[in-house]
């Protein structure tokens, strides 16, 4: 499940030109960096993980290629649980984007550069020629900066033209640190119990008309939010025989 990813990634584009920084905004990126890299790696062993799934979900972790949505507060435990499989991820060109990609590029995720607001069309454009090279591409689907708890139509609009299902997930943490920030990003305690939940596959038909999308992405919010509502009222049940570890 957690083989090592391919590394050839040159198929997928970044910007054009780096995005530039201060030097002080240099030195405060190398600290976080280098802090974030090892408090994931140190703490996501000792993540007590079960993976859940509801009828017609995706089967495996590793499943590809799939068009993946969560939520941004998720994404600490995401980066572990997903880690080294070669998920291209849209990545912002904003200063808090720029180190949480460097981060998870650490882990073997691949970034494409965009966000919902900016560099968008290009960005969808690899992932596209991602998903038709098979691979998975995965959207912390409110970031970067919310609203909370909101499906932007992104995955919605790359699931219909590349005819690639749309599958969601959500990391419920029974035992964590709840920052104050706009997303309530979730920092797992050591040992914690951690439910992944799976929701149903969703497949977006390529000649559903623009005003049809807005269905769909009615369908993925309401998705994300049952699979949210379900990993969360369950997490202390993880390692029950209802329940057990996975990871």
């Amino acid at each position: 499940m957690k083989a090592a990813a391919d590394q050839t990634t040159s198929a997928v584009p970044l910007s054009a030109a780096p995005h530039r920084f201060t030097l002080r905004q240099r030195v405060v990126l190398r600290i976080i960096i280098t802090l974030g890299y090892w408090f994931i790696r140190l703490i996501g062993p000792t993540m007590r993980v079960c993976i859940s799934q509801e009828e017609g979900a995706q089967e495996t972790v590793d499943q590809r290629p799939l068009i993946a949505s969560f939520w941004h507060a998720c994404i600490i435990p995401a980066t572990y649980m997903c880690r080294n499989l070669g998920i291209r991820v849209m990545s912002s060109n904003s200063y808090d984007g720029e180190y949480m990609g460097r981060i998870i590029r650490k882990f073997g995720f691949v970034a494409v550069k965009g966000s919902s607001s900016r560099n968008a069309v290009r960005a969808l454009l690899g992932l596209r020629r991602a998903l038709q090279d098979g691979w998975t591409v995965a959207f912390s689907i409110d970031g970067p900066r919310g609203p909370r708890y909101k499906v932007k139509p992104g995955p919605v609009a790359l699931a219909r033209s590349s005819e690639i299902p749309l599958t969601m997930f959500h990391m419920a943490v029974e035992r964590a640190w709840v920052l104050n920030t706009w997303d309530g990003l979730i920092i797992p305690k050591p040992f914690s119990r951690v439910l992944m939940r799976f929701g149903k596959l969703i497949v977006v038909p390529p000649e559903t008309s623009d005003e049809d999308l807005k269905r769909y992405e009615r369908q993925l919010q309401d998705s994300l939010d049952r699979v949210r509502e379900f990993a969360e009222a369950n997490v202390h049940k993880v390692g029950s025989p209802e329940f057990s570890y996975r990871g």
